[in-house]
């Protein structure tokens, strides 16, 4: 048991008369029983929380590739999503110069970039099994401008997420004709 003990309050018989002092004690054992309790509390809860994080998958790098960026895609099945400032996105379906949809501006949630990913998932889906090749879906590509903020990235990442899109790239480079597309102010 923890305490804490003062010395005396007086001394021998006689002389002038003093109060008498008493001994205090404070009992601490109380106060530890909570401490233990508290960090017990503690170290349970952190370990129990588990941090929330997307998994992100990264191409594996390939020696014998020499020019890497040149990756060919069915223009068909892809989807660019253009993320500019203050809460921008404008999309387009195929290639900038001859585009199967758009380009059109869209706006973040279930009305907006969700419904076009989710009708054009299923578009595409019917026009690979058309091809005898049922598992090839839609491709998105993400183009954060510097303009664009983080959270409008995690929010278009969360959309893919959401709506099963399970192949898309984030890439950071824009041609000039999107760039001028997605700098033009809207109407």
């Amino acid at each position: 048991m923890a305490e804490l003990n003062t010395g005396d309050g007086g001394g021998g018989k006689g002389g002038k008369v003093r109060s008498k002092k008493q001994n205090s004690k404070v009992d601490l054992t109380a106060m530890v029983d909570l401490a233990f309790l508290l960090i017990t509390f503690f170290m349970l809860t952190t370990s129990l929380s588990k941090p929330q994080s997307m998994d992100l998958s990264l191409p594996d790098k390939d020696p014998n590739d020499k020019d890497p960026k040149d990756t060919k895609v069915d223009e068909n099945r892809t989807m660019t999503v253009m993320l500019g400032a203050d809460n921008k996105m404008v999309y387009y379906m195929g290639l900038l110069a001859t585009p199967k949809l758009g380009p059109k501006d869209a706006t973040y949630g279930k009305e907006g970039i969700r419904k076009v990913l989710l009708t054009q998932k299923k578009a595409v889906l019917a026009y690979s099994a058309g091809l005898g090749k049922p598992k090839n879906g839609i491709i998105v590509i993400i183009k954060p401008t510097k303009k664009s903020n983080y959270r409008n990235l995690v929010d278009i990442l969360d959309e893919m997420a959401i709506s099963g899109v399970d192949t898309y790239a984030i890439v950071p480079e824009f041609t000039p004709e999107e760039t001028k597309l997605i700098d033009k102010k809207p109407e």
